[in-house]
């Protein structure tokens, strides 16, 4: 997958108002009566946007894979986690208003089937939108398919990139651990050396200490044959 150079914080910002947008529109939704083609119209809109949060994401999950600082890629996969939780209410959410509205709009096409005056004007005007309003029932039952199928190919794939973040998730574990492991080694080393380093500094003065006992015998042996 191919991201342009973009922050992780303007996509993150990105998803903010994507998310805020989808919310605003599921409420359009349930509160939408008809006709069909609206809600039509509006469901086509809430799938681009729930597609735009998923490659949101999909990017952010790139960028912290390419993260080498363990701690940030830490909080990063944090992060992501938490949009993918929205991502998944929210599409619960958009279904359950298509849903309903639906089948307000379903119902609203039944009664029109049913006659509510017995005069012959209004049974000749039930019996030419009949046809119509069987149609419209025929359509939303054909749009709630749609929506099934929609949402169960978005499950799916919810379903493979939670796999993913979960073996990205492993792998940030075991380096830290990695990590931690190293910082113990160098934490040992450091000791040693520090060890090494004030035994030489001994030696050193030892040397000195000798060097000097060494002279003043020299200086001694030589005094005592002047005298």
């Amino acid at each position: 997958m191919i991201v342009k150079e973009e922050s992780f914080e303007l996509i993150s910002q990105e998803i903010i108002k994507t998310h805020l947008e989808l919310t605003a529109l599921i409420q359009d939704i349930k509160q939408c009566t008809g006709p069909l083609e609206l809600l039509n119209d509006l469901n086509a809109d809430g799938r681009e946007k729930i597609a735009k949060l998923r490659n949101n994401i999909e990017k952010l999950t790139f960028l912290a894979e390419r993260e080498r600082e363990t701690t940030r890629k830490a909080d990063l996969l944090s992060n992501i986690d938490n949009y993918r939780g929205q991502l998944t209410t929210a599409i619960t959410a958009f279904r359950k208003a298509n849903v309903l509205s639906a089948c307000a709009i379903d119902k609203q096409a039944r009664e029109e089937l049913l006659p509510t005056s017995a005069s012959e004007q209004s049974l000749l005007r039930k019996r030419r939108d009949k046809q119509g309003a069987a149609n419209a029932s025929s359509q939303i039952t054909n749009h709630l398919l749609d929506i099934s199928k929609y949402l169960a190919e978005t499950s799916q794939q919810s379903a493979e990139t939670l796999d993913t973040l979960v073996t990205s998730s492993d792998k940030v574990s075991t380096t830290r651990k990695e990590l931690e492991h190293q910082q113990q080694v160098i934490q040992q080393s450091g000791k040693l050396l520090g060890k090494y380093g004030r035994r030489e500094i001994t030696d050193k003065a030892l040397v000195i200490l000798a060097f000097i006992f060494f002279l003043a015998v020299v200086f001694y042996i030589l005094q005592k044959r002047l005298l």
